[in-house]
């Protein structure tokens, strides 16, 4: 008697999905980073010169009825820096949490508050602009009073100028700069910088607070190039370059 033996259906193999032709993640991870930081570049420098006026001498900014095209321009720019403050931390976050999550966490925390810093100091801003275009053209002890108000704006305004931009940038770089630093994430020359220049700052804001030399002095400018080195470095190279040991994907 013959036996017949029945063979199960070959199963056809499954079907390869083909590799997908998008952006790798963490390259969208680092993009997205780079691109923030170029825009706090690009943000920040032009309202040293649109706030020059009413910094300079508020009493007669506020007396004057002068155009506030300038100062509502740097107020917006100001704005949209503080903005990409916390992008920066929120784009990276999935890249540096995986070196480490205490600086992670400190460098989220660090850029929340220097943005809260800049967005006071806009407000304070445009409370002086406020005060011209319902008291402009006053006179005698109202005016007196009004260059008071004003001097006193200006002055927290240039106080959040230095705690923010100024002091807790050197903390940031501290958290940013270890991570990128011990996770190799970009050549190990750029978080470096970010490194030195940290104290740096952080040492000439601490300076400028206990009267040692004024905030746009030469010392104060020295002591800025560091960091300000490293943080356009690396929003340059994580655009173009992306990371180069990718830490996972996200």
């Amino acid at each position: 008697m013959t036996t017949h033996t029945d063979t199960a259906p070959t199963t056809p193999p499954a079907a390869t999905t083909p590799v997908g032709t998008g952006m790798d993640p963490m390259r969208k991870v680092a993009l997205a980073g780079g691109l923030m930081y170029l825009l706090t570049f690009a943000a920040s420098f032009p309202q040293l010169k649109l706030f020059a006026g009413l910094i300079d001498d508020p009493t007669a900014y506020i007396s004057g009825s002068g155009s506030n095209t300038a100062v509502f321009w740097g107020s917006w720019l100001e704005v949209i820096t503080a903005v990409a403050c916390i992008g920066t931390a929120v784009a990276l976050y999935p890249a540096t949490r995986r070196v480490s999550r205490t600086a992670a966490i400190g460098f989220v925390t660090s850029r929340v508050v220097e943005a809260t810093l800049i967005v006071v100091g806009v407000m304070c801003v445009l409370s002086v602009v406020t005060l011209q275009h319902r008291f402009a053209g006053a006179t005698g002890a109202q005016a007196d009073a009004l260059g008071v108000t004003g001097e006193a704006l200006v002055a927290m305004r240039q106080w959040t100028f230095l705690l923010g931009p100024g002091f807790i940038a050197g903390i940031n770089g501290l958290f940013l700069g270890y991570a990128m630093y011990k996770g190799r994430l970009v050549p190990r020359i750029i978080p470096t910088l970010g490194l030195i220049g940290a104290p740096l700052i952080l040492m000439s804001a601490t300076v400028t607070i206990l009267g040692g030399w004024d905030q746009m002095s030469v010392p104060s400018a020295l002591c800025t190039i560091p960091i300000a080195v490293w943080e356009f470095s690396l929003g340059v190279w994580l655009t173009f370059k992306g990371f180069r040991n990718a830490p996972g994907s996200v």
